[in-house]
């Protein structure tokens, strides 16, 4: 781990205003975190753009975000497995031409198919997992850059997860994606330091998902919180309080 790492600011809380007039994008937005984070941005006045491979699922969460008053989002299917750069470009144009700006990106998509040891690892379900986990952020990312770059100020935000235990036998493709995915926010960040995108990693603490479930399949889920505190920071990351935390990683992980 070589990225700096920060810690929320203790008792912060987003306001409502805190993302007013901003629109924010965030990847598989149908699973755990990625509701959380696109709720949680809305309740601070974003326009979110909700992506994600089933429709059903994207449109189960619109009518739950108009159904508490939420800013309305907008739903735009992605598949991150089969999308190609023509695709996110697409994407890109898209968001220009309807909503005339991007202020952020939060990548919550991930692909896990379960502790496996080295040797028994399927080499499509491997090459699915980096491509999902690490291929597909980097080329929306790079399909977004020019019109992230219009906004006065931007912010790209990367999920990791804990690398104590990820680092560890039978994690797999998804240990190893992880990884590389702390490698790409420390390149990212480099190369757009003096611009107005933010990179950001966001290390979260245990939280009820069904990523969790999968690889501690012996435990009570409701042992752990819900994602709304991962959420709340990532939150903090978009805003324009996030920029002290540029470039690094906020771990929200027990001190």
């Amino acid at each position: 781990m070589t990225l700096t790492t920060v810690r929320l600011p203790q008792g912060w809380a987003p306001a409502a205003d805190s993302l007013a007039d901003r629109v924010v994008l965030v990847t598989g937005a149908y699973g755990g975190l990625g509701r959380a984070v696109a709720q949680a941005a809305a309740r601070a006045g974003a326009t979110v753009v909700i992506t994600g491979k089933r429709r059903r699922q994207l449109e189960q969460l619109y009518d739950l975000m108009l159904a508490e008053q939420l800013p309305e989002p907008v739903i735009h299917p992605l598949d991150m497995e089969a999308a190609t750069p023509r695709d996110y470009g697409m994407l890109a144009d898209g968001l220009e031409q309807n909503l005339g700006r991007l202020d952020g990106i939060v990548h919550c998509a991930a692909s896990f198919g379960g502790l496996t040891p080295v040797g028994m690892h399927k080499p499509d379900e491997w090459l699915r997992t980096m491509h999902i986990n690490v291929s597909a952020p980097f080329a929306l990312t790079q399909a977004c850059l020019a019109l992230l770059g219009k906004a006065p100020d931007a912010a790209v935000v990367f999920v990791l997860d804990n690398p104590d235990l990820v680092n560890r036998a039978h994690w797999g493709a998804y240990g190893v994606s992880k990884a590389a995915l702390e490698r790409f926010v420390e390149i990212l960040h480099q190369e757009t330091d003096t611009t107005a995108i933010r990179t950001h990693a966001l290390l979260p603490a245990p939280m009820r998902t069904a990523l969790r479930h999968l690889a501690y399949f012996g435990e009570d889920p409701n042992t752990q919180p819900l994602p709304d505190a991962a959420a709340s920071a990532a939150v903090w990351l978009l805003g324009a309080q996030g920029t002290s935390a540029r470039g690094a990683m906020l771990d929200l992980r027990s001190a």
